[in-house]
């Protein structure tokens, strides 16, 4: 790395952030490809905490990087330190779903790691949990509306539905990707994440800031 790039990456998105006419304040990082990249994946983490973006998913359909939570965050917080140098500081980022408690720093950007049970599954459970409030009394059915249900959702508690989801890779779906938070979502397809380079990224976000959402209309 030449000197003083990385001062250079660092103004450019933080440059490119405020420039956009609207920003994502929770993206999904969606790789429907086989075998995930651990770099490249840590890669957009940061990219999206560089440039201001609050809340962050990411999710392959084969649930390998929450197997393996701790590898993908080792990898984000050495490319946040290479990538973010003495900025670092500024742009540190809440691993939402880790075990580890002394890893959970203080931040500005949060980032959970998903897997097929944070979808479907998430949603079947809260289904079972309202019925249990009702068979006790403390609920009745009339009850069940769209903001219930998102408080009994576990998977994406404390998070916005996503604005944005860049979806990498050959397959035509999301792959259960969070399926009752996306109704209102851009999705973004990518042919993959592997070498992603941030102006695709970037290419990506300028989409997003420039299309009319009709929210259905």
């Amino acid at each position: 790395r030449r000197p003083g790039a990385a001062a250079q990456g660092r103004q450019r998105w933080r440059s490119d952030g405020r420039a956009l006419q609207k920003l994502p304040v929770h993206m999904g990082l969606v790789v429907t490809e086989e075998e995930p990249s651990y770099a490249d994946m840590a890669s957009l983490v940061v990219w999206c905490m560089a440039v201001g973006i609050s809340y962050v998913s990411v999710y392959d359909h084969n649930g390998i990087f929450k197997r393996n939570n701790s590898r993908l965050m080792d990898e984000i917080l050495k490319q946040q330190q290479e990538l973010l140098g003495l900025d670092c500081s500024k742009y540190t980022v809440e691993f939402a779903n880790q075990d580890k408690a002394d890893q959970v720093l203080n931040c500005q950007s949060t980032l959970k790691v998903l897997s097929p049970e944070d979808g479907k599954a998430d949603i079947v459970k809260a289904a079972q949990n309202f019925c249990q409030l009702v068979a006790q009394q403390q609920r009745t059915y009339t009850d069940l509306d769209v903001n219930v249900l998102d408080n009994l959702l576990s998977s994406t508690k404390g998070f916005p539905d996503p604005d944005l989801v860049l979806k990498f890779g050959p397959v035509d779906s999301t792959l259960g990707f969070l399926p009752w938070h996306i109704r209102l979502t851009e999705i973004i397809s990518l042919p993959s994440h592997l070498n992603i380079s941030y102006e695709d990224f970037f290419s990506a976000l300028h989409h997003y800031a420039a299309c009319e959402q009709r929210w259905g209309k």
